[in-house]
């Protein structure tokens, strides 16, 4: 399940520079990108596309069944039909965009038997929903102007960069607060986990308080963006360790 959903998420995410190319070329951090710089064309890219979406498919059906399959091209038609143009439509294009990274920890749990409605599952889905939020936020602090060269419209048009980063501050603690909620689920038993997954909680928001601070630098936006993704890398792992201890 893990490869096929690896396949089509690449698949997804190939369609998506085809989309974008254009305005990838206006961006200083993505002009580089494979399209834009010519190191490849669109035909060979959409060739390419089509190969890993069908590989992923199949190997999604072998492992987890239609419904398997039926996620995994859900989350492609919703990041390529929804959220890619959407995101020239809105600034708050990423909050309906964030189901697309809700769907692969579901697709995990229905391989492994469960159900697509099981609490423990919606509680983990709902968990990255919560995390893209401010994880795309704090590219958008840093590279904002980036954004805005390319003709996207961004937050700053209803908030300066202070308020932004205080309120991406609260979507970081929110994410932690969702973590601490995986014990109350029966995610996570062992006590050792719970207490860690605590520590990483604790250690995110303190850490990310610099964002409360005036005109934060890029390279502290940057260390934050780090530690949130290194945060929910963390939780995975404690989740993972645990089961493979209670095996």
């Amino acid at each position: 399940a893990a490869l096929g959903i690896f396949l089509l998420a690449s698949g997804s995410a190939a369609l998506n520079h085809l989309q974008e190319a254009v305005f990838d070329a206006q961006m200083e951090r993505t002009k580089n990108r494979p399209i834009p710089s010519g190191r490849i064309s669109k035909k060979n890219v959409f060739a390419i596309v089509l190969i890993l979406a069908i590989a992923g498919s199949v190997l999604l059906f072998v492992s987890s069944g239609f419904i398997g399959v039926l996620l995994g091209l859900l989350a492609l038609l919703w990041y390529n039909g929804i959220y890619t143009p959407l995101k020239r439509k809105t600034s708050f294009a990423i909050i309906p965009g964030s189901v697309i990274g809700a769907i692969p920890p579901v697709v995990g749990w229905v391989t492994g038997g469960g159900n697509v409605f099981d609490p423990q599952a919606l509680l983990i889905a709902f968990f990255f929903f919560i995390w893209q939020i401010p994880h795309f936020w704090l590219l958008l602090l840093a590279f904002g102007k980036d954004y805005e060269d390319a003709g996207y419209p961004t937050l700053k048009k209803y908030f300066n960069e202070n308020q932004l980063a205080r309120i991406t501050y609260v979507w970081i603690c929110v994410t932690g607060i969702t973590g601490l909620l995986m014990p109350l689920f029966s995610i996570i038993d062992v006590s050792f986990a719970s207490i860690g997954i605590l520590i990483l909680v604790i250690a995110l928001i303190v850490r990310s308080t610099i964002l409360l601070k005036d005109n934060v630098d890029k390279l502290s936006l940057r260390k934050v963006f780090i530690e949130i993704n290194l945060f929910v890398i963390a939780l995975i792992l404690f989740i993972s360790i645990e089961k493979i201890i209670l095996l």
